[in-house]
C-alpha cells in the first residue's frame, strides 16, 4: 500500500466505528461538505473535503455537496461555479445530491414560527449594538431585552411583516429565548433572522429577511439526513446551540464533530484576507498560483492526487497547529517526480557555437521521458551546431567547486557529447557566446574510452527552440505566520520577489505540443506546468517546485539525530 492509499485512525474514525457498532444511525454515514460562496476555496478546505467525502467512501456511505447560501451581500455565482470546478478536480463525486441553504428557506421560516408559537423565540427591536451590549462577556451575565417577554402572536405579526419587507435593514431580529446568563455567549438569546433587503443570487427578492448560519447549518443536516456533521474546531463552541435548536423544534437530530483546521506556515487561510488581496491587486486573482486556493494551486502544477496524498498524511487532530508549507511541495514534488515527462529549457539563454561540428548537420537524440517510469519511452531531440545553454552553467574564472562550463574544461551535454570550452566571446565586457569543440566519439553523452566528466548540463537546438515565458514563482510572505504579527497588517508582509517573469526563454520543440494545465519536469531546473495564458504564439508556463526537497533533507536530519541521541 503506498502513502497516498493509506489512511490513518482519528477521533472522527474512532467516533463512526462506535456508532456503527451500537447502530446508531442504522449503520448509516452520511457527510456533508458545506462552502459558503463567499469566495474560491484554498487548501484547508481541500483538507475537509477530502475528510468528508473520504470518510464516505471509506463506509460505503454519502457525502453531500450543500452551499450554504444564507448571506446573500457576500455571495456570487462565480464563487459556486469554481466550488463546483475545484471539488470535481479533486477527484469527488456528489452524485445527484448537490443542494443550497436556500433550497430550504421556506422549511426554515416554518421551523421558525415553531419556535415562536412554543414561546423559543420572539421579536427583537435592539439595535446590533445594543444587542452585543446586553449580551454582556465572558465575566458578566447578559440583560433580557426588554422586548423578550412580547407575547406570541405580537412575535408571529411581527415576523410576519418582517418577512413582507415592512422594516428596514437591522430594525428588527428574531432571537432564540434561551439564557442571558448562559456561561456560553453562543447561548445567549442568539438571533435567528435578520431583517436584510437585498438580491440573492438563487431566490432573486423573494425574501427580505435571511437566517443566521447557527440557524440554517443544523437545519441543514437535519433535513438531508446527515449523521456526523463535521466542522472545523471553531464552531465547537456553537455546538450546544446546533443541539438546542435541533432539540427545541424535535426534528432529527445529526452530531457535530469539530477537528482542527488546517495552518501552513508562509500563507494565510483567512478568505477575507484572500479577498483583500485579490480585490487590492496585490495577485493576479483568486487563481494566481501564489495563492493556497485550489485554483492557484490547480494554474501552479500542483496534482490532484498530491492534494489528497497531503491531507491523508497530515491527518486530523482535535488541537490547532501548523504544517510546513516544505511538506506540502514534498508531497508534489513526490507525485510530479513519477508521473511528470522531462523535458529541456534554457530559460537565460547563452548562445554556444560548436565549431567542430557541421553547419547543415541535425541529429536526433535520443531521450528518457522519465526515468522513474520505463512505461514512458524516450523521444528525439534536434540537435545542431549552435545550442543554448544556461548562463549560471559558464564561468570564465571558476570557484573550487564549480564543475560546470569553463574554458578549457570539459562536461557532457545530456543525451548529446562531452563539449569542451574554447574561447568566451564577449560584447562590451559581456559574454554573448562562448565557442566550443565536441568529442564526436562521446555521442550519447558517454566516452567510450571510460574517462568521467564532473557536469552533466541541458541545452536546446538554436534552430529548432521554442520561445517561452517562464514565470518563478516563491512565497507570497516572508514571514512564517504573516496573519499571526501582532500590531501589523498581514500586507506588510508581502514577498516583493514572489514573481519572477523571464520573457526570453528558449525550450525544447517538443513542447509545443502541450496544452494548459499539463505538467512536466525541466531537467536540472525543477517542475513546471503550462498556463492558460498560453495561445499559439505565446508559450507560457508556470514554475510548480524545485527539486530540492527541503522536507526530505529536514526528515533525514531527525532521523539521525534520533539515531545519535
Amino acid at each position: 500500500m503506498n502513502s497516498e492509499d493509506t489512511v490513518k485512525k482519528d477521533f472522527i474514525r474512532d467516533i463512526i466505528d462506535e456508532d456503527l457498532r451500537t447502530n446508531k444511525y442504522d449503520g448509516r454515514v452520511h457527510t456533508r461538505f458545506p462552502p459558503e460562496p463567499n469566495g474560491y476555496l484554498h487548501i484547508g478546505h481541500a483538507k475537509s473535503i477530502c475528510l468528508n467525502f473520504g470518510i464516505a467512501e471509506e463506509y460505503g456511505g454519502l457525502c453531500n455537496l450543500r452551499f450554504d447560501d444564507t448571506n446573500p451581500t457576500k455571495e456570487e455565482e462565480e464563487y459556486t461555479r469554481s466550488i463546483i470546478e475545484d471539488v470535481c478536480w479533486l477527484g469527488f463525486d456528489w452524485e445527484d445530491r448537490l443542494f443550497y441553504a436556500s433550497d430550504y428557506f421556506d422549511q426554515m421560516y416554518k421551523y421558525a414560527i415553531q419556535l415562536v408559537k412554543d414561546g423559543k423565540a420572539y421579536v427583537d427591536d435592539l439595535s446590533a449594538e445594543k444587542i452585543n451590549e446586553y449580551r454582556g462577556t465572558l465575566t458578566q451575565t447578559g440583560r433580557n431585552s426588554p422586548y423578550r417577554d412580547r407575547s406570541v402572536e405580537e412575535s408571529l405579526n411581527l415576523l410576519e411583516q418582517m418577512k413582507a419587507g415592512e422594516f428596514a435593514d437591522g430594525e428588527k431580529v428574531l432571537r432564540a429565548k434561551i439564557d442571558m446568563a448562559h456561561p456560553n455567549l453562543n447561548m445567549r438569546d442568539p438571533v435567528i433572522y435578520r431583517t436584510l433587503h437585498a438580491t440573492h443570487h438563487r431566490t432573486g427578492d423573494k425574501w427580505c429577511i435571511y437566517p443566521m448560519y447557527d440557524w440554517a447549518h443544523g437545519l441543514e443536516d437535519s433535513v438531508e439526513g446527515i449523521t456526523h456533521s463535521i466542522c472545523t474546531l471553531e464552531f465547537e463552541n456553537h455546538r450546544p446551540l446546533y443541539d438546542w435548536f435541533l432539540d427545541a423544534l424535535g426534528v432529527y437530530h445529526p452530531q457535530q464533530i469539530e477537528f482542527a483546521r488546517l495552518n501552513l506556515t508562509y500563507t494565510i487561510m483567512s478568505k477575507r484576507m484572500l479577498l483583500e488581496l485579490v480585490e487590492g491587486r496585490y495577485v493576479n486573482g483568486w487563481d494566481d498560483p501564489r495563492l493556497p486556493t485550489i485554483s492557484g494551486m490547480r494554474r501552479r502544477g500542483y496534482s490532484s492526487a498530491a492534494i489528497r496524498n497531503f491531507c491523508k498524511r497530515i491527518g486530523v487532530a482535535k488541537v490547532n497547529s501548523m504544517v510546513d508549507l516544505e511538506f506540502l511541495e514534498h508531497c508534489v514534488r513526490e507525485d510530479l517526480n513519477k508521473t511528470a515527462p522531462r523535458f529541456m529549457g534554457v530559460l537565460r539563454p547563452l548562445r554556444v557555437v560548436i565549431e567542430n561540428y557541421p553547419e547543415d548537420k541535425v541529429e536526433e537524440m535520443e531521450a528518457i521521458n522519465n526515468p522513474e517510469d520505463p512505461g514512458a519511452g524516450t523521444r528525439k531531440v534536434p540537435f545542431s551546431r549552435v545550442i543554448y545553454i544556461e548562463q549560471e552553467d559558464f564561468m570564465e574564472e571558476p570557484p573550487k567547486k564549480f564543475y560546470r562550463l569553463a574554458p578549457g574544461r570539459e562536461v557532457r551535454l545530456r543525451y548529446a557529447y562531452f563539449v569542451t570550452c574554447k574561447e568566451a566571446v564577449k560584447d562590451d565586457g559581456r559574454i554573448v557566446e562562448l565557442r566550443c569543440t565536441i568529442d564526436p566519439a562521446t555521442r550519447g553523452g558517454y566516452a567510450p574510452d571510460g574517462r568521467k566528466v564532473k557536469s552533466t548540463i541541458h541545452w536546446v537546438s538554436v534552430e529548432h527552440a521554442i520561445d517561452a515565458e517562464v514565470r518563478l514563482y516563491d512565497r507570497l510572505f516572508t514571514v512564517n505566520d504573516p496573519a499571526g504579527q501582532k500590531n501589523a497588517d498581514f500586507k506588510e508582509f508581502l514577498n516583493p520577489n514572489s514573481l519572477e517573469v523571464l520573457k526570453s526563454c528558449k525550450v525544447e520543440p517538443a513542447l509545443g505540443n502541450l496544452k494548459p494545465f499539463d505538467r512536466f519536469q525541466f531537467e536540472r531546473l525543477g517542475y513546471f506546468c503550462v498556463d492558460p495564458d498560453i495561445t499559439k504564439e505565446n508559450l507560457v508556463i508556470n514554475k510548480t517546485v524545485g527539486l530540492r526537497d527541503t522536507w526530505a533533507k529536514i526528515r533525514k536530519q531527525q532521523q539521525m539525530n534520533k539515531l545519535d541521541s
